[in-house]
């Protein structure tokens, strides 16, 4: 097959989140399973000017004619243990890309429909007709829009079917219906059963009304935005599509994150040497700042929003530290939890440890060097840290919901095949059982906690799975897409 995978963001180009450890890793995963996948996404400031000049073409934005420009870099990949390369593509625009920060202009709704017009303008200039398009997030919904209303009547974009995925439903895209006349479209596309929401233009809807198929992170989450609890206000749209809607859990890549090469690491180590685990652990609290001591320690990775259930920890933060135990948060977002993990890291300077910012380094120290991992989201598509933390024998502490229900199975409730600990309750009472279970298995049952660790590490997430479950669906993608 011939895949076209559209991002806003990818590793290690331009990274805010776990889409683009998506976009740097399935691609590959796709193109080792012996497909043709080609990647593209905008030419931000902070990449590299080091690429090469493919194609240039102007683009209508209303009654403005702006210049893209296409260029190009390739990453290896191993197909039948034969080196190969795969094509990753830019549009380049000095007027919305050559600036700081990927998200957050004042003119983002102008920015993402000049991406996605110029995804659709370069494949005749790139020489390339995907059997799917598959898009990623609101920034390229109207992709999907685009191709059904505007492109299908060239010959050239006939028989092109797309997969839109989400990856987070919270954030849509929501501008004024002036983004109608962006895309040079007629206003009749702007009514609640296309793109019309509330009086706004959604882009995320305009991908899940005109896409072919859609998929979402995990299974669980699938379902879960069917309600009006998790559907953010499109459960109804999602009910109608319900058919057309499938969940595909990510994984991550194996080479990025292994124990046993990490060079970020103090030591490496495996399941047949789990021992050496422990001075990534000394590291780890020397590095923060914290006693060397052998007590329970646990890690949190996370950006710092109302999503990832903070508030739950911020509550009980005195009952979770009044045990003998450390915690260690690396993270950024909001200055409220800024403003409240300082003041809490000033009350026990010996037991927490903050670093608010993002360090690659530190982040592997913290998954090697940490005895558990804690994910109390409020909602969770996917979740990369609990699948990394398995990765590296650090046991997870979770909420039941999205991809964390998905992927990680309460010890307690399932003796058998339990691979970490789970709440299904958002309050800070269940999170603290959760902890509290959690610690007496580490003090209290060694060798049960060290078959815990190595049926962790024996998980298979890697990309190789899922990769196949979407190669099927690329596969009934298309076929939906040519009986429309």
């Amino acid at each position: 097959m011939r895949i076209l995978f559209v991002s806003a963001e990818m590793s290690p180009f331009a990274k805010t989140g776990g889409l683009a450890d998506v976009a740097g890793s399935l691609p590959k995963a796709l193109a080792e399973l012996g497909h043709d996948v080609r990647v593209v996404m905008p030419k931000y400031r902070m990449i590299s000017d080091d690429l090469r000049y493919v194609s240039d073409f102007p683009v209508r934005i209303d009654q403005s004619i702006e210049t893209c420009i296409i260029r190009q870099t390739e990453i290896p990949y191993a197909w039948k243990n034969m080196k190969r390369n795969l094509k990753v593509y830019f549009t380049d625009s000095y007027r919305f890309f050559d600036r700081d920060g990927i998200y957050g202009h004042f003119d983002d709704a102008e920015r993402f429909v000049f991406f996605c017009k110029a995804v659709l303008d370069m494949l005749p200039h790139i020489n390339f007709k995907p059997d799917v398009i598959h898009c990623n997030d609101w920034h390229t919904g109207p992709v999907c829009l685009l191709l059904k209303e505007k492109y299908q009547w060239n010959d050239f974009y006939k028989d092109i079917a797309t997969l839109f995925t989400i990856h987070n439903l919270e954030y849509q895209g929501h501008f004024s219906s002036h983004v109608v006349r962006l895309l040079n479209c007629d206003y009749d596309i702007f009514i609640p059963e296309k793109t019309e929401f509330y009086g706004m233009f959604n882009f995320m809807k305009a991908g899940l009304v005109y896409a072919d198929t859609i998929s979402t992170v995990s299974k669980v989450y699938a379902e879960e935005i069917k309600t009006p609890q998790y559907g953010e206000r499109l459960e109804g749209l999602l009910q109608k599509r319900s058919e057309d809607l499938f969940g595909i859990v990510n994984g991550i890549d194996y080479e990025q994150f292994s124990p046993q090469t990490d060079k970020n690491i103090a030591k490496n180590y495996g399941i047949d040497n789990l021992d050496d685990k422990k001075a990534n652990k000394t590291a780890l609290q020397r590095e923060m700042g914290l006693p060397c001591r052998n007590v329970p320690l646990i890690g949190l990775i996370s950006r710092l929003s109302g999503q990832k259930g903070l508030n739950l920890i911020i509550d009980r933060i005195d009952d979770m530290l009044a045990k003998d135990i450390q915690f260690v948060l690396l993270g950024t977002g909001d200055e409220y939890y800024h403003e409240q993990f300082r003041a809490i890291a000033s009350r026990y300077p010996k037991k927490i440890a903050v670093n608010l910012g993002f360090n690659a380094k530190l982040a592997q120290m913290i998954y090697a060097g940490s005895d558990m991992f804690l994910m109390p989201s409020r909602f969770e598509p996917c979740g990369l840290g609990q699948i990394i933390s398995l990765r590296y024998g650090t046991i997870p502490i979770v909420r039941a919901t999205g991809g964390l229900a998905e992927t990680i199975t309460d010890y307690d409730t399932d003796k058998e095949h339990g691979n970490g600990f789970s709440f299904e309750e958002f309050s800070s009472d269940a999170m603290l059982n959760a902890i509290d279970r959690a610690v007496y298995v580490y003090n209290d049952c060694p060798d049960v906690w060290k078959a815990l660790v190595r049926r962790a590490m024996e998980m298979d997430f890697s990309w190789d799975s899922s990769a196949k479950k979407y190669e099927e669906l690329y596969k009934y993608t298309i076929k939906k897409g040519k009986s429309k």
